[in-house]
């Protein structure tokens, strides 16, 4: 198909003009053949016109002929000079009303942009074509297909090294450590903490976790009691015997399973006093003034710490620098993740007819914000036409038009012959 743009470059005239994308060459060619066309069908009906009028008395057949030459004649003259007059002055004369498209060229551009406004643009054709287009389910079925969720997949691949590599920047490194500690310094945690260990509490992991964690501190316990035998020996008197250093040791040892063993318990009042006090730490984290300042202050003075510094610093260079070696790598991790997450997502937007409509009324809703700017964005059309050269422009648009309207031209010449012979024998034969 033919379109047209804008080029960056200037015209000879000075002015921008539009550039045909497409086989230059061939329009050219084709507007010539058939303007030559055109031309030699009126040339012939002025040949048959005059050759016909030399005779001194013609016959039925040749007043026929000469009737229908000069209709021909006069057709092709008058679609000649309508054909000419909308790019240029007809033989270089300044007929009125001829030049239409140079001569007219801003008024032409505010109406395309009124004709783009109100049959585009307009709330219901916008809202209609997106609702018969289906985009979203279209989208979900086309990316859940493997093959073209891995075409996606590499395509943002391959454009994320490129990307990557022109941030490598020592302020762009600055500046995420600043938006990153800044980040964290406004996210207050007291509450997010709170709701967290109730969303776990009321959960079914909750108990799992514990035992996981009884678990870990059993088996702690267990690898230290020869270190613990050892600090109680240190801390111990010099008269007091090494066997009751032990049995101290010990008894601390046989103290702690047995906590641990009555939290393991299931209805144990440890367990259920532990919950509870877990329970009450989240309430208090998420509405307790005082608590939430001491965490936010232990959050400050953790992030005032000059290796939490360091380390907030090196963020984005450690990101980049493990992002692309898995891209580089033959195996790809990121690019496997990416094709599994996009057929993923695909396949279950498919599915989820409710997603599927939140997302085309999300997509409506942003298609429908371009409604109040139709006024602008029929001025921008005005502006970028009225900004265009008259002249360039104008033999741009012949070169697309212009064959086409050569057709009106022959038609002109043809039907003015067909019209001019039936007259003749209306004239003939009623009178």
């Amino acid at each position: 198909m033919l379109r047209m743009t804008m080029p960056s470059e200037p015209s000879s005239a000075g002015g921008k003009a539009l550039a045909v994308v497409g086989d230059e060459a061939a329009l050219r060619r084709t507007l010539r053949r058939n303007r030559l066309f055109a031309t030699a069908l009126l040339a012939l009906a002025a040949v048959i016109f005059l050759g016909v009028s030399a005779v001194p008395q013609p016959g039925f057949w040749l007043a026929l002929v000469r009737a229908g030459a000069e209709a021909a004649l006069v057709g092709g003259l008058a679609d000649w000079f309508a054909v000419t007059a909308l790019f240029r002055h007809p033989l270089g004369l300044p007929f009125p009303r001829t030049a239409i498209i140079p001569a007219n060229k801003d008024r032409i551009g505010e109406g395309l942009g009124a004709f783009v406004e109100r049959n585009f643009l307009a709330p219901e054709i916008l809202s209609a074509r997106l609702t018969a287009l289906a985009p979203v389910w279209h989208g979900a079925s086309w990316l859940a297909h493997p093959a073209h969720a891995a075409r996606v997949a590499g395509w943002i691949a391959d454009a994320l090294p490129p990307l990557v590599h022109s941030l490598e920047d020592r302020e762009l490194r600055e500046f995420v450590a600043r938006s990153f500690e800044a980040q964290l310094r406004e996210i207050e945690l007291g509450p997010a903490l709170g709701r967290l260990l109730s969303l776990l509490t009321r959960s079914g992991q909750y108990d799992a976790l514990f035992d996981r964690a009884l678990d870990t501190a059993q088996a702690a316990l267990a690898a230290n009691t020869e270190k613990l035998d050892a600090m109680v020996a240190a801390r111990s008197r010099w008269w007091v015997p090494k066997t009751i250093d032990r049995r101290i040791a010990s008894q601390i040892v046989e103290g702690i399973e047995e906590i641990l063993s009555e939290l393991r318990r299931p209805e144990s009042a440890a367990r259920g006093q532990f919950r509870a006090g877990v329970e009450s730490l989240a309430e208090d984290l998420v509405h307790s003034p005082q608590l939430r300042a001491r965490v936010a202050e232990m959050k400050d003075r953790v992030l005032a710490q000059e290796e939490v510094q360091a380390w907030l610093a090196a963020i984005w260079d450690e990101l980049r620098a493990i992002l692309l070696a898995d891209l580089a790598a033959e195996n790809s991790r990121s690019r496997a993740a990416l094709q599994t997450a996009l057929a993923s997502f695909g396949r279950t937007l498919a599915a989820d007819s409710a997603m599927q409509a939140r997302i085309h009324a999300a997509l409506e809703h942003v298609a429908l914000a371009v409604v109040p700017w139709r006024g602008q964005i029929a001025a921008l059309i005005a502006e970028v036409v009225r900004g265009w050269d008259a002249t360039t422009v104008t033999e741009r648009l012949e070169l697309v038009l212009g064959s086409d309207l050569q057709y009106i031209r022959m038609n002109g010449t043809l039907v003015g012959a067909c019209v001019g012979c039936l007259l003749f024998l209306i004239a003939h034969f009623a009178f």
